[in-house]
């Protein structure tokens, strides 16, 4: 006998329910995320090292990789809270790790003073784009060696993206890297996606995009993208 079933719930609805439970305990802890995306290498350890000079933007970080705890090392060797989830196989953060690792985050009187949480998840351009963590904000990175062609390539990642920042700027010219090039192919996907060019060697690159965040953090900006 012949049986139809009715699926009445994305796949992933159980990570959204948590995804939501997350934003509650932001709110309650008065805490704006922002989401960091982008493929390995390009530059997010790197930029949240670099965010660090500027005194008035205090953050804590939840930082995502399949192994080691090099990163969150890393940051914490600077005076940052950061905590480490290994994710083992997984190319991609989910609410529920994040979840299961803020009780630790907020025993640390840092995480109290900090204004920014950061999430800097696996580097990938595709897993952690199907996967909500309820953050204010979604930024993803593309570093100029990796080329100005992602955008087309990766189009799931760069539907998630709030922000578009690229890294690694001062390279551009030995790469023949167009932000052109990336501005027009991220209309085509999605219109109004702001684009930041930023080095570390550039101060005032970065200067502007703590601006930004503090910016977006001021008016409460949520993010209205639909992870699926």
């Amino acid at each position: 006998m012949e049986k139809i079933v009715t699926i009445k719930e994305r796949v992933l609805s159980a990570n959204d329910k948590k995804a939501q439970e997350l934003r509650m305990f932001y709110t309650q802890y008065n805490k704006f995320v922002i989401n960091l995306m982008s493929s390995p290498g390009s530059g997010k350890t790197t930029l949240l090292e670099s965010l660090k000079q500027f005194e008035d933007f205090r953050f804590c970080v939840i930082e995502g990789d399949l192994e080691t705890n090099r990163d969150a090392d890393r940051l914490e060797k600077i005076g940052l809270l950061a905590k480490q989830i290994t994710t083992g196989e997984a190319c991609h953060l989910e609410a529920n790790m994040i979840a299961n690792i803020l009780p630790t985050l907020t025993q640390d009187s840092r995480f109290q003073s900090s204004d920014f949480l950061f999430i800097e998840n696996v580097g990938n351009l595709v897993c952690p784009a199907s996967y909500d963590l309820g953050a204010n904000l979604n930024v993803v990175l593309l570093s100029v060696p990796e080329g100005d062609d992602k955008v087309l390539k990766y189009p799931s990642m760069f539907l998630c993206a709030d922000i578009v920042l690229i890294t690694k700027a001062e390279m551009k010219e030995y790469f023949e890297f167009q932000t052109n090039k990336v501005k027009q192919d991220l209309a085509t996907l999605r219109h109004g996606v702001e684009i930041l060019e930023i080095s570390k060697h550039d101060k005032e690159s970065l200067k502007k995009l703590k601006e930004r965040f503090q910016s977006f953090a001021l008016k409460g900006y949520m993010s209205n993208h639909i992870f699926h």
